[in-house]
């Protein structure tokens, strides 16, 4: 009788410790510290660890710890990590098609960069899943600019500047061969050290990035029209979101949800204070003549054209384009 109640004490503590157990997510990111997105995803923790109880968080790495973002995605593969913080290069190694959102002259508004994700977020989702991966949450990393030590008053003035590329990132090497430039291709962590050797002279960012980053302090001009929208994600191996219990893994979702929306639009007020700061800090704005805009606006539909075959099918593209198309045509100040 004693060592049947031995047994039945044994049983309910490793049942409690099993059901209280601390399921740790292995996070890594390139944002640096002291950033909004790490401070965020840091309340993000917070929550998700308030309400589960304890039973889950993040263990956030920083700054470019685990490397950048394909040695992130290398090691999630591998099991090291479960989870990361992805630009388009990453998301795009997972999803392919999702790079749409970063095709240049595309969405040239927020209304129209909230309307994609809206109206796409399903087909995303499911590709992100065909990947092996889930989406915890969008996070808008936001409009790309392009910084130069040189003047650019016309499109020409693009090929003679030594731009820089995110290595292996086949939509920046479209719109920037589209435009006539060669790119050089560049590791993002070694970008700084690359234009203080003079390596490469230009490189395109959002305007936080770029002062996050200090990637300003080796540029002199900074073009006003963006080149795209960059997009962001937070996104976990699919074999370790299973691994969870169904209330810890709705707990992850719905909380992605609302602090990766936080982000974006923290993220849109740290860009429009970022461009600001760039100016005081003595960068010039280029500005674009109208008939240029137009000219770059062609340009990044024949760009999102060669990519068609290698990043998603033209049926996709000309509907992602239509919708867009549509929306514009639909919004109250065109009625």
């Amino acid at each position: 009788m004693k060592v049947l109640q031995k047994l039945l004490v044994l049983t309910a503590v490793s049942l409690t410790a099993v059901i209280g157990q601390q399921q740790t997510i292995k996070f890594a990111t390139i944002a640096p510290e002291g950033s909004s997105w790490l401070n965020v995803m840091r309340e993000y923790d917070a929550a998700v660890r308030k309400e589960s109880g304890g039973r889950v968080g993040f263990r956030i790495y920083h700054s470019g710890a685990q490397g950048d973002e394909r040695s992130v995605l290398r090691r999630i593969r591998l099991g090291q990590l479960d989870a990361g913080g992805f630009a388009g290069v990453g998301m795009g190694e997972i999803a392919p098609k999702v790079r749409i959102l970063d095709a240049p002259f595309l969405a040239r508004s927020y209304e129209e960069s909230d309307y994609l994700y809206q109206q796409f977020d399903d087909e995303f989702r499911q590709a992100f899943e065909e990947g092996g991966f889930v989406l915890l949450g969008w996070a808008e990393v936001g409009f790309v600019h392009v910084f130069t030590n040189v003047p650019i008053t016309k499109p020409d003035d693009l090929k003679r500047i030594k731009m820089w590329a995110w290595e292996g990132d086949p939509v920046a090497d479209a719109i920037f061969r589209t435009l006539g430039v060669s790119p050089i291709p560049v590791a993002f962590p070694d970008v700084m050290t690359s234009l203080q050797t003079g390596l490469v002279d230009a490189f395109y960012a959002p305007p936080y990035a770029a002062v996050a980053l200090q990637w300003h302090t080796r540029a002199k001009f900074v073009v006003d029209v963006p080149l795209a929208i960059s997009a962001g994600a937070v996104l976990m191996s699919k074999r370790a979101f299973d691994r969870l219990s169904p209330d810890l893994q709705e707990i992850l979702l719905r909380n992605g949800t609302i602090y990766m929306s936080k982000l974006t639009q923290i993220s849109r007020k740290d860009n429009r204070e970022a461009f600001q700061q760039l100016t005081k800090a003595g960068l010039r704005v280029q500005k674009v003549d109208g008939n240029d805009v137009a000219y770059y606006v062609d340009v990044g539909r024949r760009a999102r054209r060669s990519l068609v075959g290698r990043l998603y099918n033209e049926e996709f593209l000309v509907r992602v384009e239509r919708a867009l198309e549509e929306f514009r045509n639909n919004r109250p100040a065109n009625r």
